[in-house]
């Protein structure tokens, strides 16, 4: 495991692109978001996916989410009507997780088989650039239903297990996930999580 120490705002490019290395080659990145520190893989790589599982000690039915460079990115991984890119625009990027329906190339080891897909773009440019040529996974950095804590060295103690890359900015402000909102009713959006 490499950890790689950077500013929040004035980051070191040569991270952010050792990061992008290894989430090309099948690695599983530690890294912040606006909201909490977050666990990365290529959501093209079903190993690298699976892994992202296996650390959380995730149930592989509970779906993981995916984060995207910009909200353009969005029409990759999801299916959205004009409305819902009008009202998706007033919230991203920020600290919320949209659910819609997924497009075909996403892979169903990240939804779990589902027909729909969590999508984020944080407000935290370190996060967006490592999206940069491929969406990542996104999930907050814990066991499952466990603490999500703020530190990288306890987030890595109660994971207790290596992942391949750490990107530490030092405790993130929030320990809150991201509020989830349920765009599945093009016509409703519902809080499912705040």
């Amino acid at each position: 495991m490499k950890i790689l120490k950077t500013g929040i705002d004035a980051f070191d490019e040569k991270v952010i692109s050792e990061a992008i290395d290894v989430l090309s080659n099948g690695g599983v990145v530690l890294y912040p978001t606006d909201t909490v520190y977050g666990l990365g893989a290529n959501i093209f790589d079903n190993d690298a996916v699976k892994r992202v599982f296996e650390i959380k000690q995730r149930s592989l039915l509970k779906p993981l989410s995916i984060l995207v460079s910009d909200v353009k990115a969005i029409n990759l991984v999801a299916k959205v009507s004009l409305n819902q890119k009008e009202v998706i625009n007033n919230y991203l990027p920020g600290p919320y997780t949209f659910i819609l329906e997924k497009s075909m190339l996403v892979p169903r080891v990240v939804t779990s088989g589902s027909s729909f897909v969590g999508v984020r773009v944080p407000d935290n440019e370190i996060a967006c650039r490592l999206a940069s040529l491929f969406p990542i996974t996104t999930t907050s950095a814990n066991l499952s239903d466990k603490e999500v804590l703020s530190n990288p060295d306890e987030i890595l103690n109660q994971l207790d297990c290596d992942v391949d890359l750490v990107i530490d900015v030092g405790p993130v402000k929030s320990r809150r996930p991201s509020i989830i909102i349920d765009y599945i009713d093009k016509d409703n959006p519902k809080i499912v999580r705040r």
